[in-house]
């Protein structure tokens, strides 16, 4: 064994002191091939005995060694590379390949699912399964189709269904309200003092109040900071029924941002809050209050000009927006036809602020809007402890009925609104149409019932919605005839009794 181990010992000796050799020959070689001292001293042996055209040759001699070096450098350098792109192509290939594989399986775990759901379906006809060979979904008038499965089986509605069988049950309870218009703003006002600790003024309350009762869209506009969201979220809560809050953002570009959308891959609808709170509210004859934060970070006439010109329909009935093109047998009870009735229990305030990052709001929004400048924060006070109501639409509705009947605007404030009219067409080229006498003559009842004075809430409603148009005017060239149009309001209603009109236009001229 030990004459073995010993012969076995010496071959390996032979076989490894081979490869030494080689390596140590290429350590050598390379040594010797940038032995910068040894061309030297060569060099200094010759140099001596040269003549000029040899030190030219020797030049050209130095020169070409340093370029065969350079490429042979460089090929070693291109070597690697190619090298190394060629083991990432085939990493990346294996890769791929393996994706491949697993998209594979995923595929027929898929397909092997929809023939389970498939068979399901057939078996709730009273199919055996293995007839379901005999379900030929491209032939032409079977109704044992795929298609028409999903019809009637899948709920594509979701949301909605959840609040179908919430409902299911439900009576309208009628809640017994008997506050009057100035109850219900000193209510409000001291529920939000009192239980969230948000303080606002008599008179901003007042306007908010017949501000709803004017239209269906209130926007409350300011500086940031003043309130104006907390104002609706607190409406919400008064209500026990919490305001349904859709941060507007800039890609908002058409209804789809307001109700959902239909996705054909899926066969589901996307469903919106705001598409749940309409169609909530359609079940009760409670209030429902929908807030547009910021509604004008985009386009307020693209994503809502189907439901402004809804809602300026007199007859509540034509109230009535598509959500989808058809109806399945599977929708929501109060989806006819994939039509939605717009309830009119339920309200729309956007908020808004002005400044560089925000679009313009047009004439066409304001004119069917009622907009609400908060400008001041409100001052403390020591409010009643008020709880959240209960409170019935129809209730809080024919108050504002009963109110507009008993208020109409008298004939003399008419005349003067007249006069006001054809001064501001024959000086500013402005005019208000029916659509905003209309609204004038729904707030202002209902302000005076609130407990305002008539002259106070046309002044307020002519300088938010009718003023408001001086500002698409050139304020330099209209500037000598604002003085003149002070003088009439103050001879027209009364010195300073148009407060509001005459603050407005005095600021437009310090800006011109």
């Amino acid at each position: 064994m030990r004459t073995f181990l010993k012969y076995f010992y010496e071959i390996l000796s032979q076989f490894f002191s081979g490869f030494i050799s080689i390596f140590k020959g290429l350590v050598d070689g390379v040594k010797k091939i940038f032995d910068i001292k040894s061309y030297i001293k060569i060099a200094g042996e010759y140099k001596g005995d040269f003549n000029i055209s040899e030190w030219v040759l020797f030049g050209v001699s130095i020169l070409i060694l340093l370029v065969f070096v350079a490429v042979i450098v460089l090929l070693i350098v291109y070597i690697i590379r190619k090298y190394i792109r060629f083991r990432k192509t085939v990493i990346e290939q294996e890769s791929m390949l393996d994706e491949i594989s697993d998209l594979n399986g995923r595929v027929a775990s898929l397909l092997k699912e929809k023939e389970d759901i498939l068979a399901m379906k057939i078996s709730q006809l009273g199919l055996k399964p293995d007839e379901s060979a005999t379900l030929d979904t491209s032939t032409e008038g079977t109704s044992g189709s795929e298609e028409e499965l999903d019809k009637n089986t899948a709920i594509r509605f979701a949301k909605l269904h959840d609040v179908d069988i919430q409902y299911e049950n439900y009576k309208i309870p009628n809640y017994g309200n008997s506050f009057t218009l100035p109850e219900l703003v000193e209510i409000f006002r001291n529920f939000a003092a009192s239980q969230l600790r948000l303080y606002y003024k008599t008179e901003m309350i007042r306007l908010f109040i017949s501000a709803l009762a004017s239209t269906k869209l209130v926007i409350l506009q300011g500086i940031s900071g003043t309130g104006k969201t907390s104002l609706a979220y607190a409406w919400g809560k008064f209500l026990k029924h919490d305001s349904c809050v859709a941060s507007v953002q800039p890609s908002w570009r058409d209804r789809s941002e307001l109700f959902g959308y239909f996705n054909e891959f899926t066969k589901k609808f996307n469903e919106t809050d705001i598409l749940k709170t309409l169609y909530e509210a359609g079940y009760t004859d409670d209030i429902h209050t929908v807030i547009l934060d910021e509604m004008n970070i985009s386009r307020v006439e693209y994503y809502f000009a189907e439901m402004l010109s809804i809602l300026e329909m007199p007859n509540q009935d034509e109230w009535i927006v598509e959500v989808v093109s058809s109806g399945w047998p599977s929708d929501p009870i109060h989806l006819k036809n994939g039509k939605l009735k717009i309830p009119p229990n339920c309200w729309y305030i956007g908020t808004i602020n002005n400044d560089d990052s925000t679009f313009m709001v047009t004439d066409k929004v304001y004119d069917r809007a009622m907009p609400l400048d908060i400008n001041d924060k409100g001052q403390v006070f020591d409010p009643i402890d008020t709880p959240a109501q209960d409170i019935n639409y129809s209730y809080l509705n024919n108050l504002f009925q009963d109110a507009i009947a008993a208020n109409q605007m008298s004939d003399k404030i008419l005349e003067k609104i007249e006069e006001m009219d054809d001064y501001v067409i024959k000086h500013f080229r402005i005019a208000f149409g029916n659509r905003i006498v209309a609204h004038m003559k729904k707030f202002v009842p209902v302000f005076v019932a609130c407990g305002g004075e008539e002259v106070e809430g046309v002044d307020y409603f002519i300088a938010k919605k009718i003023l408001r148009k001086f500002e698409q005017l050139n304020i330099s060239l209209i500037r000598d005839e604002i003085d003149g149009f002070v003088e009439f309001l103050n001879k027209t209603f009364g010195e300073n009794k148009m407060k509001e009109c005459i603050e407005y236009v005095l600021r437009l001229k310090k800006m011109s």
